[in-house]
């Protein structure tokens, strides 16, 4: 029989960068009973987004942080919204650059993640934030 689930993440951040929520995510199905179907996050920021990316060598988040420092830049000359510091007009840009939702099939009580794969909360901004995720589950 069908059924769904639902809930939010609060995640507090200290600093940008990429922050893994995979085994909060992990836990939260098994809590369900679900074991078979879909899960949904969605980031409700405009200046932090979700991503799908390795999680077993450091070095890659590190080479993605500063990809993303390196791309979109924090100069206030290039924007007109400033009002909210130099980092959230481009916090904004790498938001739209990446993803504020993640749908991953749910099999035997746990997201299908590749081996090195990992769920990733991405910071843009540079202050502490407090931030949600609402995690939606659909499945038998």
């Amino acid at each position: 029989m069908l059924s769904q689930d639902q809930t939010t993440l609060d995640i507090n951040t200290t600093r940008q960068g990429l922050i893994e929520i995979t085994d909060q995510v992990q836990s939260w199905i098994a809590q369900t009973g679900i074991t078979t179907g879909q899960i949904t996050l969605f980031c409700r920021h405009t200046s932090a987004s979700l991503t799908i990316q390795e999680n077993a060598d450091p070095d890659v988040v590190l080479d993605i942080e500063t990809f993303f420092t390196q791309l979109v830049q924090e100069n206030p000359s290039l924007y007109r919204h400033t009002c909210e510091g130099p980092d959230d007009m481009p916090a904004h840009i790498r938001a739209s650059l990446t993803d504020v939702s993640l749908t991953i099939p749910v099999s035997q009580g746990r997201a299908v993640l590749g081996i090195w794969q990992g769920i990733y909360l991405f910071e843009h901004r540079h202050a502490a934030h407090h931030r949600q995720i609402t995690l939606h589950l659909i499945g038998d």
